[in-house]
């Protein structure tokens, strides 16, 4: 006897790939977006669309705690984990050439950007999976290997990191503020990050070079990755809180854009306090 579907899997998020639900979400219902067959896997249009071409899997639906992370999701937040620090190695190195010419400097690189982004990129992409789970959807993160590629690939030739790792997908009924506010737990998750930097760059900061220039990355990377995802745009975490609440979404932006403004002004001062 096949096991039983979780019923939120017959109910699919438009946000951010498909909007045609957008409408009912606004005006704050709740929306059945997407019927499928049982044979079908019902994130596989989605992904064609968004990422390319990807390989046909099952999905299970798992109900149990939100801390619930399967097999697939842990290999995709990994695959993109690794493949972010290999671009920002690159561009540290200025490109594969400069890591060619210094391969112990790029080796250092990687392994400075890896212990200093990888909290900003993982929490940030773990607490809009929380949030979502918290309202009882269905919510897993997705890599996309062709956003990786070209990340990686860019960085190797050119020296500049652009990206696009990939997305927690999510399946479930939300209202237009419980969306708002699964998109806000991402960019909120960085801020937070950005505060606890700013704590270490006056507990520790002066005691040595490395550490002051890992502090350093992590308050560029939180504060950078907070105002990206509040910008209201796409299918990036700042148009969904614009939709939701445009109070929050300006309180919000101005909060990111305030700690990359103080990044800039006073980390240098601050770590030699």
């Amino acid at each position: 006897m096949p096991a039983e579907r979780d019923p939120r899997a017959w109910w699919l998020d438009d946000d951010p790939f498909d909007k045609k639900n957008s409408k009912e979400r606004n005006n704050g219902t709740r929306t059945n977006n997407s019927t499928f067959s049982s044979e079908q896997n019902p994130f596989q249009d989605i992904l064609n669309d968004y990422f390319g071409a990807q390989e046909r899997y099952i999905i299970p639906i798992h109900k149990g705690s939100i801390w619930h992370f399967s097999k697939i999701e842990i290999q995709h937040l990994t695959q993109a984990t690794m493949a972010f620090t290999l671009a920002l190695a690159f561009m540290a190195s200025q490109g594969i050439f400069g890591a060619i010419g210094d391969p112990t400097s790029f080796i250092y690189s990687g392994v400075l950007y890896f212990i200093a982004l990888t909290p900003a990129f993982l929490l940030h992409e773990i607490a809009h999976k929380i949030v979502a789970r918290k309202y009882g959807c269905w919510a897993e993160f997705r890599a996309n290997p062709a956003g990786l590629r070209f990340g990686v690939i860019l960085a190797a030739i050119l020296g500049i990191v652009f990206m696009a790792p990939g997305a927690v997908m999510v399946s479930g009924r939300t209202t237009k503020t419980q969306f708002g506010r699964i998109a806000l737990a991402g960019p909120v998750t960085n801020i937070s990050l950005w505060c606890l930097g700013i704590f270490m760059a006056f507990l520790m900061g002066g005691l040595n070079s490395h550490l002051d220039s890992m502090i350093r990355i992590w308050l560029w990377g939180n504060s950078i990755l907070a105002a990206f995802n509040m910008l209201p745009f796409g299918p990036l975490d700042g148009k969904k809180i614009k939709t939701w609440s445009e109070t929050t979404f300006y309180i919000w932006l101005t909060i990111s854009l305030a700690c990359i403004w103080i990044t800039i002004n006073y980390v240098s001062d601050i770590l030699a306090f």
